[in-house]
């Protein structure tokens, strides 16, 4: 999630982060960000600190009190040394002053989601297929594979549920943002690609009527 009222950074910030592969939402206040944490699971929450409706490290420590314990990321202009320990102090994880370099942070977002999915392995295998989450590298049969960032998400998301039927809903949800059509084909296209890449022998096979598994050779 995204929380940012001016609207050219949140949209520089949300494409980068996209760009990576993650889904992202957005919000341009306090009020429209809380109701979206408190209808979804999110990874990591990157929070303007000056927003219309207050000052965002209020909100997050109020939520930590509460027991809330998704990863944030504050940007601010108040580069203090008192301001980025008040940042910490309420119940942030990281602090990244304005202006600063979208590719940065981005690498501390990626920092903050790992860390919190920590309990699962960076590295995942299935066959011959290693999926290394921190590095973001495929391999199989000790291949270097060359994927898109939608690629990867969605074989890092299917990896992590080895023979599992997942919906193509289900990754549109998790591997795309809140504007795309739950009813495009964008699923099929990069399944379709992602299988060009893998070669033989097949491992995402297709769940008639509902989406994909990842399996062993059949």
């Amino acid at each position: 999630m995204v929380v940012e009222d001016d609207e050219d950074l949140r949209l520089a910030v949300t494409t980068e982060l996209l760009g990576t592969g993650l889904r992202v939402d957005q919000a341009a206040d306090i009020a429209t960000a809380d109701a979206a944490l408190h209808a979804g699971r999110y990874d990591c929450v990157v929070f303007d600190r000056m927003l219309p409706d207050g000052d965002s490290v209020g909100y997050v420590h109020r939520r930590r009190q509460q027991g809330w314990a998704v990863p944030v990321l504050f940007l601010t202009a108040r580069d203090s040394l008192a301001d980025r320990v008040a940042g910490f102090e309420q119940g942030g994880d990281d602090y990244l002053v304005k202006p600063f370099a979208v590719a940065e942070m981005a690498a501390r977002v990626h920092a903050l989601v790992r860390r919190a999915g920590s309990g699962r392995p960076s590295v995942l295998r299935h066959a011959d297929l290693v999926v290394d989450c921190a590095r973001r590298e495929v391999r199989r049969a000790g291949v270097l594979l060359t994927l898109t960032a939608k690629e990867f998400a969605v074989l890092e998301y299917l990896v992590a549920r080895p023979e599992q039927a997942v919906g193509r809903a289900e990754l549109i949800e998790h591997c795309w943002d809140t504007s795309t059509d739950p009813m495009s084909n964008v699923v099929d296209v990069v399944v379709r690609r992602l299988r060009a890449k893998l070669r033989e022998p097949e491992l995402i096979h297709t769940v008639r009527g509902h989406g994909y598994r990842l399996a062993g050779p059949e």
